[in-house]
C-alpha cells in the first residue's frame, strides 16, 4: 500500500467518524466532548472556557470530570467552595482530602455532551467526615 492510498484510507476513516448524519450513523457515539476550565470560579471561567473530546469507547473512559475544591475554615470547621476544575480526564466519583485544608470532590457525568457544567455546584460548604473515624 503506497502512501497516497494509506492517506486516503485514513481520510475515509476521519470522514466517517466525525460527520453527524444523525440516526443513520453511529460514529457521533464514539466520541464524548466536554468543557474544560482550569479554574472556575462559581460564576464564570476566569479564562475563555475551551472544549475537549475523547473517544466514548472504553467503559472506565465515558465521563467528563467536574471537580470542586473546598478549603479548611478553621473557625467553624467546614469546608468553603474555593473554585472547579472541569476537564476530559478519566474519572472517579468521591472526595478526597488533598491537603490538610484542602478536599476535592469529583463529579463524573456520562449522559451527554458537555454535561460538565459548571453551574451545577450542590453546595458551597461541606463537612468532611474522615473514612478512617467519624472525627469531622
Amino acid at each position: 500500500m503506497g502512501p497516497r492510498m494509506f492517506q486516503l484510507l485514513l481520510f475515509g476513516i476521519f470522514t466517517v467518524l466525525f460527520m453527524d448524519e444523525g440516526d443513520r450513523v453511529l460514529t457521533t457515539k464514539w466520541i464524548r466532548f466536554c468543557n474544560r476550565c482550569d479554574n472556575h470560579d462559581g460564576f464564570k471561567c476566569l479564562k475563555p472556557m475551551k472544549s475537549c473530546w475523547k473517544f466514548n469507547v472504553l467503559i472506565k473512559n465515558r465521563s467528563c470530570r467536574t471537580d470542586h475544591f473546598y478549603f479548611s475554615e478553621r473557625y467553624s470547621g467546614r469546608y468553603l467552595y474555593r473554585y472547579s476544575k472541569l476537564s476530559c480526564d478519566p474519572c472517579e466519583e468521591g472526595m478526597f482530602q488533598v491537603f490538610h485544608d484542602l478536599l476535592r470532590e469529583t463529579f463524573c457525568c456520562t449522559e451527554d455532551d458537555r454535561c460538565n457544567k459548571p453551574e451545577l455546584i450542590i453546595d458551597t460548604t461541606k463537612e468532611y467526615v474522615s473514612p478512617d473515624k467519624d472525627i469531622i
